[in-house]
């Protein structure tokens, strides 16, 4: 029974994965499309967060097999629960990247977008939601946690952004209307990491017992 148990365990780790590097690629690829003006990205991004989707509901199918059928206790429990609250972080992620995409094919030709720190976001959001991920297969507790450190530098990017465009608004008033899309995109970029967050401290909790939210 237990080896049973142990191969299903295995099978939801594989699926994790999968889906957050789907998460990643979803980012990335958003991104991508803004910085190199090229709105074919945005309909892989439409696509790819569809199989989000699909992914969330092959491990929600994963998980309640795990649950009905084995009835796990303690930390087993603790595990599968948590990978339920885990996928539904990673599939607000794939929707907030298609929001960036949906933002993307209204935002025109500027060099402003090469003059803010969107990418470093972009690349911070994307490893918080990677070592989020990977603390979770591995059971590592101190991974999670410096997840939920490096959050502070994406507000801080974050931050670096706003005032940013803050002063190219103050320089040309003209380009209100794009910076508005540039500050909804980094916004959007700041809750990806917030769901990252959510990720790890669900990792602590498989791990510890202990939830900071409860």
């Amino acid at each position: 029974m237990r080896n049973t148990f142990d191969k299903q365990l295995e099978l939801l780790n594989t699926e994790l994965v999968k889906m957050g590097a789907l998460c990643e690629n979803v980012i990335s690829a958003a991104v991508k499309a803004l910085l190199d003006n090229d709105l074919s990205l945005c309909e892989k991004v439409f696509a790819a967060d569809s199989e989000i989707d699909r992914k969330e509901r092959e491990i929600e199918a994963v998980c309640m097999r795990l649950l009905l059928q084995q009835q796990p206790v303690a930390h087993d429990l603790r595990i599968i629960s948590s990978a339920l609250k885990m996928i539904s972080d990673m599939e607000r992620i794939g929707d907030q990247a298609s929001d960036i995409a949906e933002i993307v094919e209204f935002v025109g030709k500027s060099d402003i977008k090469s003059r803010i720190h969107i990418k470093d976001m972009a690349t911070a959001a994307i490893k918080m939601v990677a070592d989020s991920v990977h603390s979770f297969v591995n059971n590592d507790l101190s991974l999670a946690l410096s997840v939920m450190e490096y959050d502070d530098e994406v507000d801080r990017l974050f931050d670096c952004v706003k005032a940013e465009l803050v002063g190219v608004i103050s320089s040309d008033i003209k380009s209100g209307e794009l910076c508005i899309d540039l500050l909804m995109i980094a916004k959007y970029l700041e809750r990806i990491g917030d769901h990252a967050v959510n990720i790890a401290e669900w990792v602590e909790y498989s791990i510890t017992g202990n939830h900071r939210k409860a």
